[in-house]
């Protein structure tokens, strides 16, 4: 059996997801989609990982989007609501995750791109929702205009151009630009940076960033008192303060 074009490694609480296939400029083929699903599930079961990085292999495209050779041979239609496993969507976890974007993150890309938590850029990246110069569809950036303003959405979709990270950062589609070289060790800085804090917190404030966007001004403040309280009765709880009054490095036990 070929190995697959995912790699997963995890090194102190980070998952690092890449995806591999740079000679197709990492496009997603029936393996990949297959490797991240694998990837992305081990990701969310784990309990030693705390944070997630996806990035790519090569120094000019993180993923040029669908396999456009592969889906022509299949005469692909419709693609099946698991065709592309989707963080927050298909993949649930409340643990976050970077996205390390390498370089063009087009169509099926910015995908992944836009369903991490995160997201750092090098320089050179592009974003790009290319499916109109090939009649395909891109129902999976429904939740752009949240991300962005909904006219920046609207040139996206229709004039499939891409964007340079300068602008994808002025927009808000990016937390970090970044020289390429740099881009790794900023992604683990990142996640490091997450690691370090109290791990029901972390996944508190990532549930509710998304379980606000779906109610109004009110509803939101009720929505953050009920995703919160656990964490306020957690043992972790105590052992924030029980540290700082210690002056000592809390021992976090999710729990």
């Amino acid at each position: 059996m070929s190995e697959s074009p995912v790699r997963y490694e995890l090194s102190e609480g980070i998952a690092t997801i890449t995806i591999d296939r740079p000679e197709a400029m990492n496009a997603l083929n029936k393996a990949v989609r297959e490797g991240l699903w694998a990837a992305l599930r081990r990701f969310a079961d784990d309990d030693e990982a705390l944070v997630g990085i996806l990035t790519a292999t090569g120094e000019k495209v993180f993923c040029a989007g669908g396999d456009l050779k592969e889906m022509s041979e299949t005469a692909l239609k419709v693609p099946p609501p698991d065709f592309v496993p989707y963080l927050n969507h298909n993949i649930k976890t409340n643990k976050p995750v970077i996205a390390a974007v390498n370089g063009l993150a087009y169509a099926g890309g910015f995908l992944l791109a836009q369903m991490c938590d995160l997201v750092i850029a090098a320089e050179n990246a592009k974003f790009a929702i290319t499916e109109p110069k090939w009649s395909r569809g891109a129902p999976w950036a429904a939740p752009l205009p949240w991300l962005i303003p909904p006219r920046v959405a609207m040139e996206l979709l229709v004039t499939a151009k891409p964007i340079s990270a300068e602008r994808a950062y002025q927009i808000g589609l990016i937390n970090q630009i970044v020289p390429l070289a740099e881009l790794q060790d900023a992604a683990r800085e990142m996640a490091t940076t997450i690691a370090q804090n109290a791990p029901l917190s972390v996944r508190a404030g990532k549930q509710m960033v998304y379980a606000v966007a779906e109610v109004g001004w009110s509803e939101a403040q009720k929505v953050g008192d009920e995703i919160y309280e656990h964490v306020y009765l957690s043992e972790d709880a105590q052992e924030g303060p029980t540290a700082f009054k210690e002056k000592r490095a809390p021992v976090w036990k999710a729990r």
